[in-house]
């Protein structure tokens, strides 16, 4: 079974449907939280999401927005109410079975409190290996990781909308995990052109 993995998509409409098209013919897909940026929505994102079935959680741009913060910023008319509903229903993590195999979906860290950054030589990456799964799928950092954590496989793809990644030269990323062999590629590709509606080229 091949699992697409996105995550930090941050309104960023044309990254998810770059890598929606470079995750193809993957079985499942994830996204890892983050999917719309501090206080503003994006309701090409979250229906891009919804209708292909994206396993979402939400991560802290989401908690920021739907919490007590962000009860101007979700007042417009232009904000799809069922897009929005949809979006505050995802959960902040989430555990599924796919090929006889068990992966955690979490935004920063599968303990509590969560919200720390682990950065690829953070030492609190040995943490990861106490979670009872076989692959723990994370973002948060923007910065992708693939390492072996115990007998936990963990796998961060980078961004999918904001790239802050010096180690792939600042590009977009997302990943596709094998479940039977547990071979997992990362992609990189870039940024692409901003596109102000209302305007032919």
């Amino acid at each position: 079974m091949k699992v697409g993995i996105v995550s930090d998509v941050h309104c960023n409409h044309a990254g998810l449907l770059h890598a929606l098209e470079l995750l193809g013919d993957a079985d499942e897909l994830v996204c890892l939280g983050d999917s719309i940026y501090e206080y503003r929505f994006s309701n090409e994102v979250v229906r891009l999401l919804r209708d292909r079935g994206v396993h979402t959680i939400v991560g802290n741009h989401e908690e920021g927005f739907l919490g007590p913060h962000g009860a101007r910023a979700r007042q417009p008319d232009w904000i799809d109410r069922s897009l929005l509903q949809w979006l505050a229903d995802r959960p902040k993590r989430l555990e599924l079975d796919i090929g006889g195999k068990k992966l955690l979906l979490v935004h920063s860290t599968p303990w509590e409190p969560q919200g720390a950054y682990v950065y690829p030589h953070d030492s609190q990456l040995a943490r990861f290996g106490e979670a009872d799964v076989d692959f723990v799928l994370y973002g948060h950092t923007h910065h992708q990781l693939v390492r072996r954590v115990g007998k936990v496989l963990v796998i961060n793809p980078g961004s999918a909308g904001e790239a802050r990644d010096q180690g792939n030269g600042r590009q977009l990323s997302c990943a596709v995990l094998d479940t039977v062999s547990e071979e997992v590629v990362v992609t990189d590709y870039p940024e692409p052109p901003i596109v102000t509606p209302g305007h032919d080229g």
